[in-house]
């Protein structure tokens, strides 16, 4: 009479699946299968060389044309205030509203801090800034194209 395994609170315990037997196990199963009569051996894959990136795609990456819309991110055109940090720049948000009782035109601006990796904005430069994840404790904006240099 077979008896079955028990776990400590007396219950029979799981059968474990192939996914689940330990790895020396499946390889022992793997060796004990038979080998089918005519069957071509596979070479074994060849470890490919590390990439190397040459300075001429580096610099291709470095001018690519900015993406018309970025999906599911928000997006802003500004002034830069600021290029003093490095890889860093100040750009101030200017927006024009009616009033929703008087009528009357009310200007509002707000400036956040926004990444250029290649510290390519100036001041006075008109910037467009999409949204990205937070990159310090004030940067959650990355800096996406100049449109416009300042004179």
């Amino acid at each position: 009479m077979a008896t079955t395994k028990k776990t400590d609170s007396g219950k029979p315990a799981p059968k474990q699946s192939a996914a689940r037997k330990p790895a020396a196990k499946k390889a022992a199963a793997k060796k004990a299968a038979p080998k089918k009569a005519g069957a071509k051996k596979v070479a074994a894959p060849v470890a490919k060389p590390e990439k190397k990136v040459s300075a001429a795609r580096s610099k291709a990456k470095a001018e690519r044309k900015a993406p018309e819309k970025v999906p599911g991110r928000k997006e802003r055109r500004g002034i830069v205030v600021s290029d003093a940090m490095d890889k860093t720049i100040v750009v101030r948000i200017d927006v024009a509203q009616k009033h929703q009782r008087y009528g009357k035109v009310v200007r509002r601006s707000s400036k956040l801090h926004a990444h250029d990796e290649q510290n390519a904005a100036g001041v006075g430069d008109l910037v467009r800034v999409v949204e990205t994840r937070p990159l310090s404790a004030t940067k959650r904006w990355r800096l996406l194209e100049i449109l416009e240099k300042a004179k």
